[in-house]
């Protein structure tokens, strides 16, 4: 066999277990959803439950999606389908844990996972940097609307830190004073 014909053979070797190594090692990795794709923004204020992340550190400092820096001790978080602006209760499902944060960027952009937390909320409600991933139910309490109201939500009827009671609302209410005033 020819020396330049050897050559030409370990090269496609070296391309065939490459592919299967890159194919292997793409299998293991959670699939990416494509940040082209904008799903329909969820206006009904009811529970979700799905897969939990937080920010890594290096987005600290960074714009978020409504303008502001992110600030990994805030109870910032993000979603793909809540407006922003949303608050919502995320409940860690495996510890009973909950805190409530605020819609304010975009993502996660991973398949099964429906909210982005602050690095100090995730530990507040039990996600370790170790695990990285929890299943949590997100349960809106005020949801903007697009029309300056603000519908509230599944949370909506929960006792907050202060002691204000919230009362359940099926029907979106607009702020006082009306528009137009």
């Amino acid at each position: 066999m020819s020396d330049s014909r050897r050559k030409i053979l370990a090269l496609f070797a070296f391309a065939a277990l490459f592919e299967t190594m890159m194919g292997s090692a793409q299998a293991s990795t959670p699939e990416r959803l494509a940040v082209i794709e904008k799903p329909a923004l969820d206006l009904s204020g009811k529970k979700r439950v799905g897969k939990a992340s937080f920010y890594a550190h290096r987005f600290a400092g960074k714009k978020m999606a409504d303008g502001k820096m992110m600030n990994p001790q805030h109870d910032n978080a993000a979603s793909r389908t809540l407006p922003l602006g949303t608050t919502a209760k995320v409940t860690n499902l495996d510890t009973g844990k909950s805190a409530f944060v605020t819609i304010q960027d975009r993502g996660p952009y991973v398949k099964g996972r429906i909210v982005d937390l602050s690095p100090s909320t995730a530990q507040e409600i039990g996600i370790t940097q170790r695990q990285g991933v929890a299943r949590v139910e997100v349960a809106p309490l005020a949801v903007p609307l697009p029309n300056g109201g603000v519908k509230l939500g599944a949370a909506a009827n929960v006792t907050l830190a202060h002691g204000a009671l919230l009362a359940r609302n099926d029907r979106a209410y607009r702020p006082f004073p009306p528009l137009g005033w």
